[in-house]
C-alpha cells in the first residue's frame, strides 16, 4: 500500500508513519512543520506543504498514486483555540475542505481521520461512548465535529469511504525510545510530570484537589500513541468492507487520577514530583473515560498498553535519550 500521512511530522503522526513503515507500507509525508519536527519524519517522504494552499496539496498526489490519506493536521490547543477561534476554522475545517476537493479530483476514496473526545463537550455520563450527545464547548472541538459532519456529507454524495477515531488522552512513545512526545508549549500531564521529576520543568501544577473523585485529582483515560496506531492500521481494512463514515471512540477504558499519575512516574523514574495545588481550571470535567467497545468489536481493536506504568515507562525512555519528537 502507499499512505499519504498529513501531519506526519508530529506526535501521533510520526509514530504512525513508523508504524506503517515497519509494516512495509510505502509513506509520503505532507507537514508544514509549523508544529511538527523535521527529524520526526524519518518513516517516508516528506513533503513540505500545507492544506491551506491547493496547488501544493495537487502537486503531492499527482505524485502518488495514494492508496488513502490519514489525516493528522490539526491546531489542536483548547485555550488557543477560544483566543484566536477564525484560525482554528481556517486551520481545521478549510485545511480539511482542501483535502477532501484533492482527494476527488485525484480518486482517492479513503481517509482515516484524527478526531477528538473534544467533540462531546461537558460530559453527561462518566463513560463516554458514541451515543454521548456531541456538544462542544470550544472551538477546536467544533472544528473537529463540523469535518465530521463533513465526512458523512461527503460519503452519501461521493461514495468517499472514512473512520473518524476519536481519542482521549494519547500518552507514551515509541517503545524504542527513537520518537515521542514533544509539544511547545507542552500542555500534556505525562511529559509535565516527567520533566518535573527530571527538574526539567518546574514544579508540576495540579489544577484543584477537590474534586468528587476518591482522592480529589481529576481522572482520564490515557491511550498510548502506538495503540492509536494500531487502530488507524485497523481503520484501513475496515474500509475495505464498509462503505460510509464511521466514527469510534479510542481509550483504554481506565480512569486514572492525576495523583496516580504522578505516582506511576514517580515510580517509573525513582524520583518525586515536586507539585503545587493550583485552583481548578473552567470547563475540566471530574471524570472523563472512553467506552471504545465499538472500536473493539468492529475493528477488532485491542489495546496492548493497560497498565499506566508501562505508558510512563515508555515516554520516560524516549525523555532519557533526549530523542526527537
Amino acid at each position: 500500500m502507499s499512505i499519504l500521512i498529513c501531519g506526519g511530522a508530529g506526535y501521533i503522526g510520526s509514530h504512525m508513519a513508523k508504524w506503517l513503515h515497519a509494516r512495509g507500507t510505502a509513506v509520503t509525508i505532507l507537514d508544514n512543520l509549523s508544529t511538527g519536527h523535521r527529524e520526526a519524519a524519518r518513516y517516508g517522504r516528506l513533503v513540505e506543504a500545507d492544506l491551506l494552499e491547493p496547488a501544493a496539496l495537487d502537486a503531492v498526489f499527482e505524485a502518488g498514486p495514494f492508496d488513502a490519506v490519514m489525516h493528522f493536521c490539526a491546531r489542536s490547543l483548547v485555550g488557543e483555540s477560544v483566543r484566536l477561534p477564525l484560525d482554528y476554522y481556517d486551520n481545521n475545517v478549510v485545511g480539511t475542505l482542501n483535502l477532501l476537493r484533492a482527494m476527488r479530483r485525484h480518486g482517492v476514496g479513503r481517509l482515516v481521520f484524527s478526531s477528538t473526545a473534544a467533540v462531546f463537550g461537558e460530559p453527561v455520563r462518566d463513560r463516554i461512548d458514541e451515543s454521548h450527545p456531541t456538544a462542544p464547548i470550544n472551538p477546536y472541538g467544533a472544528s473537529k465535529l463540523m469535518v465530521e459532519r463533513m465526512l458523512r456529507d461527503v460519503a452519501d454524495a461521493h461514495g468517499l469511504r472514512s473512520v473518524a477515531l476519536r481519542y482521549f488522552n494519547a500518552a507514551g512513545a515509541s517503545p524504542d525510545g527513537a520518537i515521542g512526545e514533544g509539544h511547545a508549549p507542552e500542555t500534556h500531564l505525562i511529559p509535565n510530570a516527567i520533566a518535573a521529576a527530571r527538574g526539567d520543568g518546574g514544579r508540576l501544577r495540579i489544577f484543584g484537589d477537590d474534586w468528587p473523585t476518591p482522592d480529589g485529582t481529576c481522572v482520564r483515560d490515557y491511550i498510548h500513541v502506538d495503540d492509536l496506531a494500531q487502530a488507524h492500521w485497523r481503520a484501513l481494512g475496515y474500509m475495505e468492507t464498509h462503505a460510509g463514515a464511521h466514527a469510534f471512540n479510542l481509550g483504554n477504558g481506565q480512569g486514572f487520577s492525576v495523583r496516580e499519575v504522578v505516582a506511576a512516574v514517580e515510580r517509573v523514574g525513582g524520583r518525586p514530583v515536586p507539585v503545587d495545588i493550583a485552583p481548578r481550571r473552567a470547563g475540566d470535567p471530574a471524570v472523563l473515560v472512553a467506552a471504545s467497545d465499538l472500536a473493539r468489536r468492529e475493528l477488532g481493536w485491542r489495546p496492548d498498553y493497560t497498565r499506566l506504568d508501562d505508558i510512563v515507562a515508555t515516554a520516560w525512555r524516549w525523555h532519557d535519550g533526549a530523542g526527537t519528537a
